[in-house]
């Protein structure tokens, strides 16, 4: 039974991404329109997953910055088109090397059980990544780039366990690998994640430059890739984990 509905389930229909040639904005957008249908009744749960184009997805409080602007013109000076997203909080880069994941489905009071998803799936997707081999777990880490409660990271090799403490202020070799974003409304939610697999290198580039122009604090050393930790992990060997773990929660249609 699905974890995330406290032993409810709804079956979920897979779906991959927009054709070849859409835009960064068409791509966002498309969980948009899945969950309007699925609110409106037009299509039962379903699950997105793909891999985007280069893509600097702000928050909605970026936009209100100061150096807005420059951090679009960073980003794009990257190759990375700027995006403005509806779900999350600030600033996430996307790419070739990363799995976009959008779980929707229809809800009467899809605001029950908020917190709870989050903390479910960032549970279920660190434990993925752990059957692949990576020391995953959930948590913010200092320093991290559109920081949240319930991002997953790896910790590399030979860091001690005592990194995890809460009261650790700095990042201590840790780096994020997946992060999360919801979006309620009337009669359905949207639960969003990206999963940072391979070639951190731009990622991490762009996210220097336009978090330095947003003026927002930001570790570079965080900003990291499954494959750092497991080297030659890729993105299909993590699609299909995360589809045999929908499976084994008997959600797939």
């Amino acid at each position: 039974m699905a974890e995330w509905n406290e032993g409810g389930s709804v079956r979920l229909d897979v779906v991959a991404g927009l054709p070849a040639g859409s835009g960064a904005a068409a791509e966002l957008g498309g969980a948009a329109e899945l969950l309007d249908e699925v609110k409106r009744g037009l299509r039962g749960g379903t699950l997105r997953l793909y891999r985007p184009r280069p893509t600097m997805a702000f928050g909605q409080r970026d936009t209100r910055l100061p150096g807005f602007e420059a951090a679009r013109e960073a980003s794009r000076a990257h190759g990375f088109e700027p995006v403005v997203r509806k779900a999350g909080g600030r600033a996430a880069a996307y790419h070739g090397g990363t799995l976009i994941v959008d779980h929707i489905e229809p809800a009467h009071e899809a605001m029950v059980g908020h917190r709870h998803r989050f903390e479910v799936f960032g549970e279920l997707y660190a434990r993925v990544l752990r059957s692949l081999g990576v020391d995953a777990r959930v948590g913010e880490i200092p320093g991290e780039y559109c920081p949240g409660e319930f991002s997953v990271h790896g910790v590399p090799d030979g860091v001690l366990a005592g990194a995890d403490d809460p009261e650790l202020t700095t990042a201590a070799g840790r780096v994020k690998l997946v992060g999360t974003a919801q979006r309620v409304v009337a009669g359905a939610w949207l639960f969003s994640s990206v999963f940072v697999v391979s070639d951190a290198v731009p990622v991490r580039a762009v996210l220097t430059d336009v978090y330095r122009a947003l003026d927002l604090p930001f570790d570079p050393a965080t900003a990291g890739a499954a494959d750092d930790l497991v080297p030659g992990l890729a993105v299909d060997e993590v699609e299909a984990a995360l589809l045999a773990m929908y499976r084994e929660h008997g959600a797939l249609a």
